[in-house]
Parts: structure tokens; C-alpha cells; sequence
């Protein structure tokens, strides 16, 4: 994708829409992901939701298996909402990571 064909969906967003890109644009950038932590030696150093051990990928992959956020938020007591959209940005803003990840962990 070009440049000029981003900015053309990005205009076409809503006010909405516009200002979650710009979040997603400036956590990108300063590399800090609200609520998001990377601790190395705490599973393998992937991204987690702040102060447990659920991996972003995880969530990822239960999502692909049918699981609802409903189930997600029964599954894990400790989630929040909240946690589960900020781990739908960060998987959204690093496809590549996330899909290594569960790639990498099928195959243990």
C-alpha cells in the first residue's frame, strides 16, 4: 500500500475512526501500548496485557478459535474490556509479531 492510497482511506474514516488511528499512529511511535507489557524472561518477552501472563497473541488466536470477548472476559477474571481492545490495537499495529507468535507456539 502506498502512502497515497493510506491517505485516501484515512480520509474516508470517520471522526471516530480518525481518532483511533491517530492513537494507534502515536502509541506506535513511542513504542508504550496503554495497559500492554513486554517483560523479557515473562513468556519469552511477548507482549502481555499489564501484570499478568496473557500473551497478546493468545488472545489473538482465541479469537480465531471462536472465542467471544464474552468468553475471553469469564475465561480470564483479571480482564478487562478495556484490556481487550488495547490488545486488538497492538495485535492490529503489529501483524507480523503477532502472527510469528502463534506461529512459533503451534509448533512447540
Amino acid at each position: 500500500m502506498t502512502l497515497k492510497e493510506l491517505q485516501a482511506q484515512l480520509l474516508a474514516l470517520t471522526p471516530d475512526e480518525k481518532a483511533q488511528a491517530i492513537q494507534i499512529l502515536t502509541q506506535s511511535l513511542s513504542n508504550t501500548w496503554q495497559g500492554i507489557e513486554k517483560t523479557p524472561g515473562v513468556c519469552g518477552g511477548d507482549a502481555c496485557i499489564r501484570q499478568t501472563r496473557i500473551t497478546i497473541w493468545g488472545l489473538v488466536n482465541a479469537r480465531r478459535l471462536g472465542y467471544s470477548e464474552a468468553d475471553l472476559l469469564e475465561s480470564y477474571p483479571n480482564l478487562y474490556a478495556a484490556d481487550l481492545a488495547n490488545a486488538w490495537a497492538y495485535a492490529e499495529a503489529y501483524p507480523h509479531e503477532i502472527e510469528t507468535a502463534i506461529r512459533e507456539n503451534e509448533e512447540d
